[in-house]
C-alpha cells in the first residue's frame, strides 16, 4: 500500500519542482551585502534571508568565500548569455554588459556607468531580460526535490523487496508521517471514502514543508536558503491548492458559494460577494501564513544574534555581557523554529485538505 502512495508522490514531486522554480526566477527577492564600516543588523537580517546569486560559506578577508551559482540571462538584444555569478566579483566588476546591484542584474553600458544621458536606454535593455539563473532558493529547491526522491525511492525499493516485513531504516522514520498524513489528516478533513486520490498532493506538500524547513534551519551549505520563507514558493503552493480545490469542487459546494440554500435573496446579496471573496482568500491565507511565520521566525533568531554586534559597537564589555543573553534567546528560537517547521508543514497540508473536503461534500438530506 505505502509503496503505491510513493510511487504516485514522485509525480507531484516534478510538478512542484517546475512551477516554484518558475517562480523563483520571476519573483527574486533583493539581497544588501552587508557593510563593513560598521553593523547593520537590517542589512544582516535581509542578507540572510533574502535571495542571492551565490552561496555564501564564510567571511575571510576582504571578501566573503561563497559558491557561486550559474547566471542564465536572455536578452533580446544581446542573446543568450550563461556564466558564474563570481564573474561580478560580489558586484564590483560589469561582465558581458550586465552588472549586479542589490541581487538585481541590470544591463550597463559599455563603461559600466548607469549615466544619466543612457539610463532610459540601459532601463529598457534591463526591462527586455529575461532571468533564468539558478540562484541559492533555486538550487536548494532542486537540492529538496532530489532529497525527497531519494528518500521515496529508497523507501519504495524497500516496500517491494521486502513486502509484509517490519520496516526498518529510512522506512520507519518516513512511515509514521505517511500515516499521520493519511489517517489525521486525509480521512479526517476530506473522508474515508475520497481520502485517496488527493494523498499523493497531500504528502508531496508536507514532506516538501517539511524538508526544507529543515534544510533553512542548517547554516551550512546545502542549508540555510529561506525557501519557505520565499513568497514565490507559498504562492505557487498556494495556488495549486487553490486549483485542485476549483476543479474539483461539485454542484452542491458552488451552489454553497453562489447561492447558499435557505438563505433569502435579501440576505444573499451580501452573503455571495462574501463566499465568492472567501474562495480566493483561502489561498491567499496559505501563502501568508506559511511565508510569514518561517521568516519571522529567521528574522527574531537574527534579530537576538545582532545584539551582541550592537552593544559591542558601543563596548567590548557590552557586547561581552549581551552576548549570554542573545545566544540563550538565540538557540530557544532555534528550538522554537524546530517546532514550527513540523507545525507550519502540518498546518498546511491540513488547511489543503479541509478544502478538498469541503469541494467534494456532498449534500446532506
Amino acid at each position: 500500500m505505502f509503496e503505491g502512495i510513493i510511487k504516485k508522490n514522485l509525480k507531484q514531486c516534478f510538478f512542484l519542482l517546475f512551477f516554484s522554480s518558475s517562480a523563483i526566477a520571476l519573483a527574486e527577492e533583493p539581497s544588501v551585502p552587508v557593510s563593513e564600516k560598521k553593523f547593520n543588523a537590517g542589512e544582516l537580517i535581509m542578507h540572510h534571508i533574502g535571495d542571492a546569486h551565490d552561496w555564501h560559506i564564510l567571511d575571510i578577508g576582504e571578501h566573503p568565500v561563497s559558491l557561486p551559482l550559474p547566471v542564465i540571462i536572455y536578452s533580446s538584444e544581446r542573446g543568450l548569455d550563461i556564466f558564474l555569478s563570481s564573474s561580478f566579483h560580489h558586484g564590483e566588476k560589469t561582465y558581458k554588459g550586465y552588472k549586479l546591484e542589490h541581487n538585481h542584474i541590470v544591463a550597463v553600458n559599455e563603461t559600466g556607468e548607469m549615466e544619466a544621458a543612457e539610463a532610459k536606454t540601459n532601463e529598457e535593455l534591463t526591462a527586455s531580460l529575461w532571468d533564468f539563473s539558478i540562484t541559492k532558493n533555486v538550487f536548494a529547491l532542486f537540492f529538496s526535490i532530489a532529497l525527497i526522491l531519494w528518500i521515496f525511492l529508497s523507501a519504495a525499493k524497500k516496500y517491494k523487496t521486502n513486502p509484509g516485513e517490519a520496516p526498518r531504516g529510512l522506512q520507519s522514520a518516513i512511515e509514521p508521517l505517511i500515516v499521520f498524513v493519511r489517517d489525521d489528516i486525509a480521512k479526517s478533513a476530506i473522508g474515508k471514502h475520497k481520502y485517496e486520490k488527493f494523498m499523493p498532493f497531500l504528502l508531496t506538500v508536507f514532506f516538501f514543508i517539511l524538508i526544507n524547513n529543515l534544510l533553512g534551519l542548517i547554516p551550512i551549505i546545502p542549508g540555510g536558503a529561506n525557501l519557505t520563507g520565499n513568497i514565490a514558493v507559498t504562492l505557487t503552493l498556494a495556488i495549486i491548492t487553490f486549483l485542485i480545490t476549483t476543479f474539483i469542487g461539485n454542484k452542491h459546494y458552488w451552489r454553497h458559494v453562489f447561492a447558499m440554500p435557505g438563505v433569502p435573496m435579501a440576505v444573499l446579496i451580501i452573503l455571495t460577494p462574501i463566499e465568492i471573496l472567501g474562495v480566493f482568500l483561502k489561498p491567499f491565507v496559505l501563502m501568508i501564513r506559511l511565508f510569514a511565520n518561517i521568516t519571522a521566525g529567521h528574522i527574531i533568531a537574527l534579530s537576538f544574534f545582532s545584539l551582541i554586534f550592537i552593544f559591542g559597537e558601543m563596548h567590548p564589555a557590552a557586547g561581552l555581557g549581551a552576548s549570554v543573553l542573545s545566544i540563550a534567546f538565540t538557540v530557544f528560537m532555534g528550538l522554537l523554529e524546530l517546532l514550527v517547521a513540523f507545525l507550519q508543514a502540518y498546518v498546511f497540508t491540513l488547511l489543503s485538505a479541509m478544502y478538498f473536503g469541503m469541494a467534494t461534500e456532498e449534500a446532506h438530506h
